[in-house]
């Protein structure tokens, strides 16, 4: 038993952390896409606009993420309802959009930085912090379907369905615990 239960938990380990492995692949290239993007924007077209050039890039970059998470990061979780994941997985963005637009936008205009490599930097930040939140947002909202159906984690839900504790009817039978305070033989 203590075997079966150390490689569950190796293999929720590994899967776990092949999971952060391609999200971070996924996530490197969309901050490559979203930051040179927005690089160009804020120096180019958009030059007065550095939330917006922000905003934009990273619409661009949710796009081919929500793609790139889906086919490959994620596969083995994709909901059937895809309009369904499609909306969750923009309404997330969305959240991680407004907090790097939001730290260009606190920069500029409330701690009125005009610099535009320290507004570009502010969003780097922002985007830092919004990653963190996509990532559990996306394992446990968006992509979020059941392991069952992958066979070398088709019994993880037993794991925590053979504690006792968790079985109806079954009683676990109390320890006596000797009082320290009263005399006779130490437990």
């Amino acid at each position: 038993m203590i075997n079966s239960l150390t490689e569950r938990m190796r293999g929720l380990a590994s899967l776990f952390w092949r999971e952060v492995a391609k999200f971070g692949a996924v996530g490197a290239i969309a901050f490559i896409i979203d930051n040179g993007l927005t690089f160009y924007l804020m120096h180019g077209p958009m030059t007065d606009s550095e939330a917006k050039a922000r905003f934009f890039g990273a619409s661009v970059a949710t796009v081919f993420s929500w793609i790139a998470n889906r086919f490959w990061t994620f596969r083995h979780r994709r909901q059937d309802n895809v309009l369904r994941e499609f909306v969750m997985f923009i309404l997330i963005n969305g959240i991680g959009i407004g907090i790097s637009t939001g730290f260009t936008a606190l920069a500029k205009y409330s701690l009125g930085i005009t610099d535009k490599n320290m507004l570009f930097s502010a969003g780097i930040v922002g985007i830092l912090v919004a990653t963190v939140v996509r990532f559990f947002a996306y394992r446990f909202l968006v992509f979020n379907k059941e392991l069952d159906d992958e066979p070398e984690f088709s019994h993880d839900h037993e794991i925590i369905d053979r504690h006792p504790h968790t079985q109806p009817g079954v009683t676990v039978p109390k320890q006596s615990v000797a009082d320290p305070e009263l005399p006779g033989p130490k437990a």
